[in-house]
């Protein structure tokens, strides 16, 4: 094998992601020497920043402050601009703040393990290898499409990466799934003006949630004019002319609804198959995630594996904290593992966004805990008038609490400001704060916070 360039370093890097680049970035402040590798000069800083989050969340803000004289093409295409802006700005930045420093190395392609230690990028004349004592995989998830007859051949296919950055607003777009990301884009493009349908195969929306909780996140989806059907077995996708058509069954007949564009969100796998674990010696689970341990090593102890990539919670929260378990491993006292996280907050950001941490109360009933439930509409919370001074008081809150303890179990806010409030109660969780002290807590007013402070007084054995 012809070798160009041929690069040592006392830890590398594959992977731009959260967990990847802020390991690196501390690694490097420490003095190490840190080579990293991603992919794609479109990833610098990994999905997050690129074609996750940031780009997602924008427009939601933009779909929101769409007015009714405004022209639906017009303010998507200047939405999506502003987007693009904006990750673009955030990529050169992330590049800039690892790439300057004295003791870190960006390469962009695609890495291959040539052995445990060493990694190979590019082809002859320009190949260049990598070799480090300690490797760290970050290299993320990528979506699934599922073996539905039709869709892969689609011309109306379209992936999550590809909506973020379309300048066209799609006519008709027909959701597969009705979790996370597939309710995300509905809200957005319905809120921008296309019309939107949302086929989800379980028969109800969000299993895992409390069915009064799903149930209101149902009605509001609807109240803004998108079409959900639970119960839709998508069966083919057939394409006609300047649309397809989406052929599924419920209750026992055959519908079909029209796209003219169709987006998959039935789940995420692990991107590991250009990596050639195996001449590593690195074992995988079957959908292709790196196995690891609670220190997040893989079974090569030297090689860790971050984020996605190591088949858990496909957040990049999660991802920030898997860095800082790696991290006690190699600069500190190495007693940080994945069995200390307790808490953990998700927020799903639809209009008002849901957030949840902790147990459900069917969960917690489930487990035999005797439990107490606060639970209120936010139109009816009196001390929440942050709702009604932004003009949003659909949703509920609801809190799971220890009746012989008080401590608050779980908590799932349907509301305004519920990715800010939903951390404040995870706070509490974490350090055993009682439903009675976050109750008589003082709150900035008007802030939708103070909700708690009335919330907590309306409970129900």
């Amino acid at each position: 094998m012809e070798i160009t360039t041929a690069l040592t370093a006392d830890v590398l890097v594959i992977g731009f992601g959260k967990g990847g680049k802020t390991a690196a970035r501390v690694l490097a402040d420490a003095g190490r020497r840190v080579v990293l590798i991603e992919q794609s000069a479109n990833m610098y800083g990994g999905t997050c920043p690129n074609i996750g989050c940031v780009p997602t969340k924008m427009l939601v803000h933009y779909a929101n402050t769409k007015r009714l004289m405004d022209d639906a093409q017009e303010f998507f295409a200047h939405s999506v601009a502003g987007v693009r802006a904006l990750t673009s700005a955030f990529r050169a930045g992330n590049f800039d703040a690892l790439n300057s420093r004295d003791t870190a190395t960006v390469i962009t392609g695609t890495a291959r393990f040539i052995d445990p230690h060493t990694v190979a990028v590019g082809d002859a004349p320009d190949l260049i290898t990598v070799t480090a004592p300690t490797i760290l995989v970050n290299t993320g998830s990528e979506p699934v499409i599922p073996p539905i007859p039709g869709l892969a051949s689609s011309p109306r296919l379209v992936s999550s990466t590809e909506l973020t950055r379309t300048q066209n607003l799609p006519e008709r777009l027909v959701v597969l799934g009705g979790g996370y990301l597939g309710l995300e884009f509905a809200g957005i493009y319905r809120h921008f003006g296309t019309d939107v349908t949302v086929l989800e195969a379980a028969e109800r929306l969000l299993p895992r949630e409390d069915e009064d909780i799903a149930q209101a996140v149902e009605e509001i989806l609807t109240d803004d004019g998108i079409r959900v059907i639970t119960g839709a077995k998508v069966t083919e996708v057939r394409d006609n002319g300047a649309v397809s058509k989406v052929m599924y069954q419920k209750d026992g007949r055959t519908h079909t609804v029209d796209a003219s564009a169709l987006l998959p969100a039935t789940g995420r796998r692990p991107v590991t198959d250009r990596l050639r674990l195996d001449a590593a010696g690195v074992r995988t689970a079957p959908n292709g995630a790196i196995e690891v341990d609670e220190h997040l090593r893989s079974s090569q102890p030297h090689i860790y594996a971050l984020g996605d990539v190591n088949g858990g919670e496909q957040f990049t929260y999660i991802s920030l904290d898997d860095a800082r378990i790696v991290l006690d491993q190699l600069l500190g006292e190495g007693k940080r593992t994945t069995t200390d996280r307790r808490a953990v907050p998700h927020t799903l950001f639809i209009t008002p966004p849901l957030a949840t941490v902790g147990l459900t109360e069917s969960q917690a009933r489930a487990q035999g805990l005797k439990v107490k439930v606060s639970r209120e509409k936010v139109a009816n919370i009196v001390a929440m008038p942050r709702a009604y001074t932004v003009e949003e008081t659909r949703g509920v809150m609801k809190f799971v609490v220890d009746s012989d303890t008080d401590l608050i179990l779980g908590a799932a806010l349907l509301s305004i400001d519920a990715q800010e409030i939903i951390n404040t109660v995870a706070l509490a969780m974490r350090h055993n704060v009682t439903a009675t002290q976050l109750r008589d807590s003082i709150y900035t007013h008007p802030s939708s916070t103070e909700a708690l402070n009335e919330v907590f007084d309306k409970v129900v054995s």
